[in-house]
């Protein structure tokens, strides 16, 4: 795109944003800036989980240099980001309601990229688990406030596609993480420790955090260009009390959209923090065989199902008003057969191939449930439900999924090597437990819409 496109796009939408739209008409920056602003925020969620996820190609040379269980290293992969990542959400998902948007996710970029490049000087376990939290602190600024814009910069009948889209920063990231990941493990590997001034000696795996973090100072810069999108619906933003109001009144179809999202997400961080190390202890693959194997079937057809998963819910609810909800519920029922079966077989290729489909499917629910919560909400509103939201599938899916099947290896099978059965068995049972809250919420979803069309025209 010409640098003068881009320009006059965003004198638009920044004079868009100092005035209301006319009554009955919505002004929307043309589809030309609000994709390049998409693309934007996809590059930055993609450098958020390099960040989030290169510790699945580091659990060997971790647990024997700090001398963990793979318990404390699911704790590094899931609790000690989860913990600040959704605690830090709610006040940030309020910010988004009434401040500028684009600061927020510029700081945020720029927080958890000095996070994860710090965790490279890390002494001690607990030294990396305070950066971990860090790293979690800088994240929670970004998808409240994308999610926000993203409402504001597409038509409603085209926001599960944009979502959706910028839902594939998380494969991309996660794909690239171990793709790039392997390669840049390896390389430090054969590079051996290294010695620094003040920092001291340097490990391998800490080489690999200085690599991934500090480039994110880049993409913060880069994010401090976009314009804000002009705000649509109210314009107040409404107090707090309200908002919870608003979402007690919802709260049966809210736990029901909730749950299903966070229980299909902790299968989804559970597995990908767990297949890598699985592969090289079951089947005797190297770290850089497993990450680039599994890295590009994150990165292809896990952005494929996002996408996918994104439109599906557009499509389906242009004929049902709980079409989104209904896609979220069958995703458990589609994902299943395909992940319960990839651990237990016994030829490592089969193994590799069915993680594809099963990929595939379950990452459906990251394009249609923050596109779900979007068409529930009112504007006003959308910031702090998307951090309630991120902070219950968070807390849940990222902060207990890779602990879940680390504690069934640690504490009930009692063997590391048995970490194939952990990963069959756990997903399989989350995987039923998301499709069940889906399908007991597709009622509630519909009287919540039409509550929702009945607060915006008593508001109007």
């Amino acid at each position: 795109m010409a640098e003068t496109e881009i320009a006059a796009e965003t004198a638009m939408a920044e004079n868009a944003a100092k005035a209301p739209a006319a009554a009955g008409h919505i002004e929307y920056p043309s589809q030309l800036y609000a994709w390049y602003a998409v693309a934007v925020l996809v590059i930055a969620y993609t450098f958020s989980f390099i960040d989030r996820q290169i510790l699945s190609l580091l659990v060997g040379p971790m647990k024997r240099d700090l001398e963990i269980s793979d318990f404390q290293m699911s704790l590094l992969q899931g609790f000690a980001f989860a913990i600040f990542y959704t605690l830090m959400g709610l006040p940030i998902g309020r910010m988004v309601d009434s401040h500028n948007r684009v600061r927020i996710i510029t700081i945020g970029i720029a927080v958890w990229s000095l996070m994860t490049a710090l965790c490279g000087i890390s002494k001690s376990y607990m030294q990396l688990f305070i950066y971990r939290m860090g790293v979690g602190v800088g994240e929670a600024a970004l998808s409240p406030a994308a999610y926000s814009m993203l409402s504001d910069y597409f038509k409603p009948e085209r926001i599960g596609v944009a979502i959706g889209v910028y839902g594939t920063g998380v494969y991309i990231g996660a794909g690239l993480a171990l793709v790039i990941g392997a390669e840049v493990v390896e390389a430090a590997r054969a590079a051996g420790s290294s010695t620094f001034p003040i920092i001291g000696t340097v490990y391998p795996w800490q080489m690999v955090f200085f690599i991934v973090g500090l480039p994110g100072l880049l993409v913060a810069l880069w994010a401090w260009t976009l314009r804000e999108p002009p705000r649509h619906g109210a314009t107040e933003t409404p107090p707090l009390r309200q908002v919870l109001a608003y979402m007690k009144a919802n709260r049966f179809t809210l736990i029901c959209h909730n749950m299903c999202y966070a229980l299909s997400a902790m299968m989804g961080y559970g597995v990908a923090a767990w297949i890598p190390e699985f592969m090289i202890r079951t089947h005797g693959w190297s770290a850089g065989q497993i990450g680039s194997a599994y890295g590009w079937i994150i990165a292809i057809f896990g952005t494929a199902g996002v996408i996918a998963g994104g439109w599906l819910g557009d499509f389906a609810a242009k004929r049902s008003r709980n079409g989104r909800m209904l896609v979220l519920a069958l995703t458990g029922i589609l994902t299943l057969p395909f992940a319960l079966a990839a651990p237990l077989v016994d030829n490592p290729m089969l193994a590799v191939y069915l993680l594809i489909p099963a990929t595939f499917f379950a990452t459906f629910t990251t394009g249609g449930g923050p596109s779900a919560m979007q068409e529930l909400m009112p504007n006003k509103m959308r910031g702090m439900a998307s951090a309630i939201m991120l902070f219950v599938v968070n807390i849940i899916g990222l902060g207990l999924g890779p602990s879940a099947i680390a504690f069934m290896t640690d504490f009930i099978l009692q063997d590391e090597s048995q970490l194939r059965y952990s990963i069959a068995i756990v997903p399989a049972v989350l995987l039923a437990g998301s499709s069940l809250f889906g399908f007991i919420g597709l009622r509630a979803y519909r009287r919540s819409r039409d509550f929702r069309d009945q607060y915006e025209a008593a508001e109007a």
